[in-house]
């Protein structure tokens, strides 16, 4: 029987890795978008770069955190992303984001169970459990946008 840290590693490698009860996930979902889909602009939509970059963005924030690092993440930042002008830009992201979300994953595995119910940075965030989750429910969120845009673009 896995314990409580071990569950939550789980549930956010399914999101990125496949395995999660949607069975929907990252690496997936981004399989077969190249660069020009990825950096495509429907409507008043973000990008579908935008928002893994965004979503990678949080992952790296709590990450910085379970590493020791104090929290330094800015909400207005978090879609700055690099320019994607072609395919070795979108894989580089790509690619930091697998390299990330396995970091994270192990780093979540290595964390006490009791640390879960410690203040995370400040005591406004909420404890690590509320904090992990809420990385995990984020990514959610925003793959599901993904989803859509990846079929909004394919009408185009």
């Amino acid at each position: 029987m896995m314990n409580l840290t071990a569950n939550i590693a789980k549930l956010f490698r399914d999101v990125y890795f496949g395995g999660n009860w949607t069975a929907v996930n990252f690496k997936e979902t981004l399989a077969d978008v190249n660069w020009q889909v990825a950096s495509t602009k429907v409507s008043s939509f973000n990008t579908i770069a935008a928002l893994v970059y965004h979503t990678n963005y949080y992952v790296n924030a709590v990450l910085s955190v379970l590493k020791g690092t104090p929290l330094s993440a800015h909400d207005k930042f978090s879609f700055d992303h690099p320019p994607i002008l072609n395919e070795a830009d979108w894989e580089k992201l790509l690619d930091k984001s697998w390299k990330d979300a396995e970091k994270f994953a192990r780093e979540v595995e290595a964390l006490p169970e009791e640390k879960l119910w410690e203040v995370f940075v400040v005591a406004k965030y909420g404890n690590y459990y509320r904090n992990l989750h809420g990385v995990i429910e984020h990514c959610h969120y925003h793959l599901g946008q993904i989803v859509l845009i990846k079929k909004l673009v394919a009408m185009k």
